[in-house]
């Protein structure tokens, strides 16, 4: 990852659903995403998420979004402390792939985040997803308990409790990243 890369977020809009289908039939996005979601204006407008297109010098290449882990009975992440978010993404030009932009837009979404009072973070991977697993680790989560089952799958529990401040990429620490 670059720390002179910068990236835009702004709200998905119900226009952006040709895009989101077109990224979500791509076989590296369907390995890990179901191609349904979100699908719907009231999933679009569901208060509980906020989803994002993401852009690299104004083209839009991705999508992320975040959550209340509280908002929804027995998720997986309820026992972190109020107003913690959970985070979902996905890369969907394959173009941008294995060139930092994946560590890259976490890290700057992650950065809002807590700059927004967020106390923690929480994502779930599949198990299987070592890639992912891998960026996560990079950024500073940490395994928070084992594989489980859940409506959406396997998933891995991990968990970010502060801020990123500094980026590895090798296994080499790099700048520190300024906001």
């Amino acid at each position: 990852m670059h720390s002179c890369l910068t990236y835009e977020f702004r709200p998905v809009k119900t226009s952006d659903a040709a895009l989101l289908r077109r990224w979500q039939s791509q076989p590296h996005v369907l390995q890990w995403w179901d191609p349904d979601e979100p699908s719907t204006q009231e999933e679009l407008d569901d208060p509980r998420t906020n989803q994002w297109i993401v852009s690299h010098n104004q083209q839009p290449f991705g999508f992320i979004q975040d959550y209340k882990v509280h908002g929804w009975d027995m998720h997986p992440f309820s026992d972190l402390p109020i107003g913690s978010r959970g985070i979902d993404q996905y890369i969907g030009e394959p173009h941008f792939i294995g060139i930092g932009h994946g560590q890259g837009f976490i890290f700057a979404h992650l950065r809002r985040l807590f700059s927004a009072g967020v106390p923690a973070v929480g994502t779930d991977p599949n198990p299987e997803n070592t890639r992912a697993i891998a960026v996560y680790r990079k950024l500073g989560f940490e395994v928070a308990g084992p594989v489980r089952s859940t409506d959406w799958g396997l998933i891995l529990p991990m968990v970010l409790r502060q801020p990123p401040d500094m980026i590895s990429v090798g296994g080499r620490p790099r700048t520190r990243l300024r906001q």
